[in-house]
């Protein structure tokens, strides 16, 4: 079958919405506008199915790449059949390839290679033939073996056997339908067993819990397997995976061994030390391999679904903040920021040393100089110090003070994107710039930085590098056009992932803002430098730009589709300004009036539904958060409290919470809820708030256990 009936099959969906995704692809067109602006040609597929077909896509067509890569090399050596070659071109995974071309790969030279060359195959032919029944029974396996005796290369007769079961075990590791009945042994039966080495019992104290553990391999969670690899790769552990050896080795002898006469002693023989010393170890590798795919996929998942959470945190909005980055010794990092986050001010000021009342005037001066609305204080060192000290200042009941989250802002800080922002300035600056504006739009900020290094996943740096830039590199990228962008006040690094821009377009977009001014229309994008027709269309329906003189520039309409809305409102006798927003003639539009060959009913439906609120923002309404003011250490803490707090990561055994003491806390998985819960995202979500209870607080440790329980 050709991939697209592969993937049409796999994924049960029609073929030509598959062909149609793939040529879209193929075409340079993005997940966000397959998914928003092309739902006739789909099926109205949403980003995660199109991101399954692309990625099953590329598998076969890695497939396809290894198999001409094999069909080659088995043509230059003159080993292809008819058969051979019609199983390779049906195989529809790399372990069928692969298990085909295992007999057929070039190897450097092995025990059974060492036999065939001193000509000993006929005796490990005569010897399986025999086990088998296929020959009548001839002589006894060790007189055959004296006609292959030779003072040169084989002294004995039990060399010979030797030799002979060598190859015979060579056979069986290479044999396509064992290898695939033990794979399946290894899925369904095996356990896997961590062992400490005794000479890492001191130093790998942080993997105590797998000093002797074992449990069914493929049941195993995500988080222990990465655990145990990982402890494996330190040299701490030893971890393998295998099933019973018995239940293995009766699944080859019943293919290799009918009776019980001598010959069928030799390759009983052979199949032990086959499966020991070669198939065993190969298909355990394998296994390991898988293992850890999965586990890796799970992870990676955990990740983009955290990552995706806190970039869509609801945004404070374009106000006027003032953003501290606390600081004990050295002071706290304090600056300005007008509505679009323009450093207006910075400098330092010593609230933890003597003269707090001298310092306190120069914060509220501050608020009244540069009309502050809210106050950003983030949340590391002396954060709630600082929060504490602030709250006492009569700074007046509009004036909001928020913890924010400031993970990644000192990697942000030090970057290049920093340096070429403010050239002139230093990380201090920098970083308590960042922490302002994460409270303004987090997804405009979080977007500067490496998703890796904002810490929501699990893991990360255990899993497959390339699979996990991928997936996070799609959840920025969705989230971004999700949301929307304004084109007069993004930064270049937002603007990059808006769909169809390259970093070089998205520079060439602020470069023109800047010596232009702001644009007044979509149309004005295709003046810019290298943002042709194409990057237009992909890039135009996630644009906005507020104060356009067509309304519905300022919309998640694609500018393709402003002549439907044009002609909704010339039927409704009134101007398209006037359709926006107006519900009751919006109400009495009949999609059915507008189809035509390329535009159906989902296209028109997201469109009436975007004229009802043009632009809007998919995030929540922010809400103020604050701890509790009676805990800022975790000696604070005592079991049976209840608390307010917020949650900063959910893996696959609980979610850390932030309660203020500068220590995240655990609810494990079984203290998420009163029944049986599977996956902790079904229960809690990064940076919901919540109220939980103190289970025990290991101060030494600095371990915090909680409960969500009622």
């Amino acid at each position: 079958m050709k991939p697209i009936q592969i993937i049409s099959q796999e994924l049960n969906i029609k073929e030509p919405w598959i062909a149609a995704v793939i040529e879209m692809l193929d075409q340079g067109s993005s997940l966000p506008f397959i998914a928003r602006y092309r739902k006739e040609k789909t099926g109205s597929m949403d980003e995660v199915t199109l991101a399954a077909v692309r990625d099953r896509n590329d598998q076969l067509t890695a497939l396809q790449q290894r198999k001409d890569a094999i069909l080659k090399s088995l043509k230059e050596r003159n080993l292809i059949t008819p058969s051979l070659l019609e199983d390779i071109q049906s195989a529809h995974t790399l372990t069928r390839l692969e298990d085909l071309y295992e007999k057929y790969r070039p190897k450097k030279k092995t025990r059974a290679t060492t036999a065939r060359e001193k000509g000993l195959e006929p005796l490990a032919v005569f010897l399986m033939n025999h086990a088998k029944g296929v020959s009548v029974l001839g002589p006894d396996p060790a007189m055959e073996a004296e006609k292959y005796v030779s003072p040169r290369s084989v002294e004995t007769p039990s060399d010979a056997l030797a030799g002979a079961r060598d190859i015979i075990a060579q056979e069986i590791s290479e044999d396509t339908d064992i290898r695939e009945k033990i794979r399946h042994l290894f899925s369904s039966q095996s356990l896997i067993r961590s062992k400490v080495k005794p000479s890492k019992k001191e130093v790998g104290q942080k993997y105590t819990d797998y000093f002797d553990w074992t449990e069914p391999a493929f049941k195993t969670p995500s988080h222990r397997l990465l655990a145990m690899l990982r402890g494996s790769r330190e040299a701490v552990l030893s971890v393998r995976v295998l099933p019973e050896e018995d239940k293995a080795l009766s699944i080859i002898e019943k293919k290799y061994i009918k009776n019980k006469s001598d010959s069928a002693q030799q390759v009983q023989l052979a199949v032990k030390d086959g499966y020991k010393r070669l198939l065993s170890k190969s298909i355990e590798k394998e296994s390991i391999n898988r293992l850890k795919s999965r586990a890796d996929q799970t992870a990676i998942q955990v990740f983009a679904d955290n990552l995706s959470q806190l970039l869509l945190s609801a945004p404070l909005g374009q106000r006027r903040i003032m953003a501290v980055d606390p600081g004990f010794r050295t002071g706290c990092k304090i600056v300005c920021l007008d509505g679009s986050g323009r450093l207006l001010h910075h400098d330092i000021i010593f609230l933890h040393h003597s003269g707090n009342r001298s310092t306190g005037k120069k914060v509220i001066d501050l608020v009244k100089k540069y009309r502050i609305e809210a106050i950003a204080i983030g949340n590391g060192t002396a954060g709630r110090e600082t929060e504490t000290f602030i709250k006492t200042l009569d700074l007046g009941p509009s004036i909001q003070i928020i913890m924010v989250d400031e993970s990644g802002a000192s990697i942000y800080s030090a970057s290049a994107t920093a340096r070429e922002e403010f050239p002139d300035h230093d990380i201090t600056v920098r970083g308590a710039v960042s922490i302002g504006r994460r409270l303004m739009d987090p997804l405009a900020e979080l977007v500067k930085l490496d998703p890796k290094s904002i810490g929501v996943g699990q893991y990360q740096h255990d899993v497959d590098q390339a699979l996990l830039r991928t997936a996070l590199d799609d959840v920025v990228v969705s989230c971004v056009n999700r949301v929307g962008v304004e084109v007069n006040t993004a930064s270049k690094e937002l603007l990059t992932r808006v769909s169809g821009l390259s970093a070089a377009i998205a520079a060439n977009i602020v470069e023109y803002r800047n010596k232009n001014g702001p644009f007044k229309s979509r149309k004005e994008l295709l003046k810019v430098p290298r943002l042709g027709p194409k990057a237009f269309e992909q890039s135009a329906g996630f644009l906005r730009i507020r104060h356009a003189g067509n309304v519905l520039d300022q919309s998640g309409i694609h500018p393709e589709s402003y002549p439907i809305v044009e002609k909704m409102a010339r039927d409704a006798g009134i101007t398209t300004k006037d359709l926006i927003m107006n519900r009751p003639v919006i109400d009495r539009i009949d999609p059915n009036l507008y189809r035509t060959d390329t535009v159906g009913l989902p296209t028109l439906k997201d469109i009436i539904l975007e004229l009802g609120s043009p632009g809007r923002d998919p995030r929540e309404q922010f809400e103020a958060f604050s701890f509790d003011e009676s805990i800022h250490e975790i000696t604070d803490l005592i079991p049976g409290m209840k608390v307010p707090d917020i949650v900063t990561n959910v893996t696959a055994f609980g979610a850390f919470v932030d309660i203020g003491v500068h220590q995240d806390g655990l609810v494990h998985i079984s203290q998420m809820a009163d029944h049986f819960v599977k996956d902790p995202a079904t229960i809690v979500s990064v940076r919901q708030t919540v109220r939980v209870t103190i289970l025990e607080v290991d101060t030494a440790r600095k371990r915090i256990s909680l409960s969500l329980k009622k």
